[in-house]
């Protein structure tokens, strides 16, 4: 970030845990691999162990019973829902960093929610782009409408990248996910969705 010849800048993409829970336990089979290793990735940043305030969250019901292991069925999404766990505990040490930082570093790094673009798509392109010194490409703004604005969308193929209608993307994890399976992700989640105001 400082290497003057770099001029390096960094656009930290959020999107509300709630969706993201949602698209992953959608896609639980696909991103079985990658919620492993995401797991990995928590044992290797903790070589004394998991801290004691650690809960079993993001579970589904009578996934657990007396210490057994998890059953098959679940188990795919006991890995998802520990993995964005660990997501979302990575996103708030970023956007703790990021709050203490120095003016250096704030300069070259900005966030964005994925419901501010899907809901402004123009003008955080073109917030994205003031931020990069980027011009703001009329071809580029058509675009980014055609991708969120489509006729079309499909919640049973949710890393399809297609146009469609992302505003229909944001609003599913409310009609899909169980009032528990919301509240556990609100308890794994809740210091960094406040801090992104969701």
């Amino acid at each position: 970030l400082r290497e003057p010849g770099l001029n390096l800048r960094v656009v930290q993409l959020f999107r509300d845990p709630r969706a993201v829970h949602n698209s992953r336990l959608k896609a639980r089979q696909a991103l079985l691999r990658e919620s492993i290793q995401v797991l990995r990735s928590r044992h290797r940043a903790e070589p004394r162990g998991p801290p004691r305030h650690q809960q079993q969250l993001l579970l589904p019901p009578g996934l657990l019973g007396g210490g057994r292991a998890p059953q098959p069925q679940h188990r795919a999404e006991f890995f998802l829902g520990g993995a964005l766990e660990v997501i979302c505990q990575a996103w708030l040490r970023d956007l703790l960093l990021a709050r203490r930082a120095p003016a250096w570093l704030r300069r070259r790094y900005t966030q964005l929610r994925y419901e501010d673009l899907v809901r402004e798509p123009r003008a955080q392109l073109r917030r994205l782009l003031r931020f990069a010194g980027l011009p703001v490409p009329p071809d580029l703004e058509a675009f980014v409408l055609n991708m969120t604005r489509g006729a079309a969308y499909s919640s049973d193929r949710p890393f399809l990248i297609s146009a469609r209608d992302a505003r229909e993307a944001i609003r599913a994890w409310r009609e899909r996910l169980s009032r528990q399976q919301v509240r556990q992700v609100e308890a794994a989640c809740g210091e960094a969705m406040s801090l992104l105001a969701y």
